[in-house]
């Protein structure tokens, strides 16, 4: 036997509730967007046949009826790194990404990413809801972005987590360098997101109507002069939304790219920066291939400890490198 099942009944209180909505309140440790998928799959059944639509209303009573293919087994292998382990107990634990690590597999990538550490770190005990190739993983950073993310060991504590995050309880600070300025200190950036129609590995800013909303809070933390056209910043930025690319978008499209983002942002020419604050950016930003982004805090509320939880973590070597090479230029 290679699959389970789960049968609900529903009732007369029940009607009128899209399906995928009420079998993902029915069903503690099943994702909606999981119960989205075995839809898909044509594995969700009410009254002996087959739904094919997640907007499908409950019009009568009878029995739904779901099955769940056991998870296939894994074919990533698990790899020995050094993790930056910065918390870790029976349900979770919080890592310390560095930059240029991929999260977890995918198309032409199944070695040497931060998954196949964890597989190693963690024996395979990770939640299997993320599926076959993201085991344990509820969010993720950018390849070339450094930070805090958490994950799950285990599927009741990723569906909590999963479900502050799609709540927006979540704290999440990033902190970023940029060489030109956004227009005010502080502020908040509204712009709904959606993929590129010219490249479909690039998002964009698009109409309010387009698109899914996205929010991101900054403030100035600080600001380093060189002439009247070209300063260094450093923003610490709130996720209100979490965005594919979120911030690096969002700064985009304000005109003030993020150092080190070759997607979104312009080659830097050496000239206007002084020398040897530019062979610093070079060598420890340009040449590493690495962005000026970093994920420095994050906070929830523990699944199972029902406690809240906080992480901070310190800044890149190359972000104090540069800022303490920058002190004589502080704009005050």
């Amino acid at each position: 036997m290679n699959q389970d099942y789960i049968s609900i009944y529903v009732t007369s209180n029940d009607l009128g509730q899209r399906i995928d909505v009420y079998l993902s309140e029915k069903i503690n440790k099943i994702s909606r967007n999981r119960i989205i998928s075995l839809i898909k799959e044509e594995k969700v059944l009410f009254n002996n046949k087959v739904i094919l639509s997640q907007s499908y209303i409950l019009k009568h009573q009878g029995k739904i009826f779901i099955n769940l293919p056991k998870p296939k087994e894994s074919k990533i292998f698990p790899t020995k790194m050094n993790l930056n382990i910065v918390y870790e107990d029976q349900n979770l634990i919080v890592i310390n990404k560095e930059s240029n690590l991929v999260v977890h597999p995918g198309a032409g990538n199944i070695n040497n990413t931060l998954v196949n550490g964890l597989l190693h770190h963690c024996k395979g005990g990770l939640s299997g809801i993320g599926g076959v190739l993201r085991p344990g993983i509820v969010h993720r950073i950018d390849k070339m972005t450094s930070g805090l993310l958490v994950v799950a060991k285990d599927d009741f504590t990723h569906n909590n987590l999963s479900k502050q995050f799609k709540d927006r309880k979540i704290k999440r600070h990033y902190i970023c360098i940029t060489l030109k300025s956004l227009p005010q200190s502080k502020g908040i950036i509204y712009g709904n997101i959606k993929r590129s129609r010219h490249d479909r590995k690039k998002m964009m800013v698009c109409e309010p109507n387009e698109g899914k909303k996205a929010i991101t809070e900054y403030f100035l933390e600080e600001k380093y002069l060189f002439n009247n056209d070209l300063e260094v910043n450093f923003y610490k930025c709130k996720l209100q939304t979490g965005r594919t690319h979120q911030i690096r978008v969002h700064f985009s499209h304000l005109n003030s790219p993020i150092l080190g983002d070759h997607k979104y942002g312009k080659n830097i020419k050496p000239g206007k920066i002084p020398e040897n604050i530019y062979q610093i950016i070079d060598e420890k930003f340009l040449k590493k291939k690495r962005q000026a982004l970093h994920a420095q805090c994050i906070g929830f509320l523990h699944p199972v400890k029902e406690k809240n939880m906080f992480f901070e973590s310190d800044l890149p070597d190359e972000f104090k490198i540069l800022r303490k090479s920058l002190e004589n230029f502080k704009k005050h």
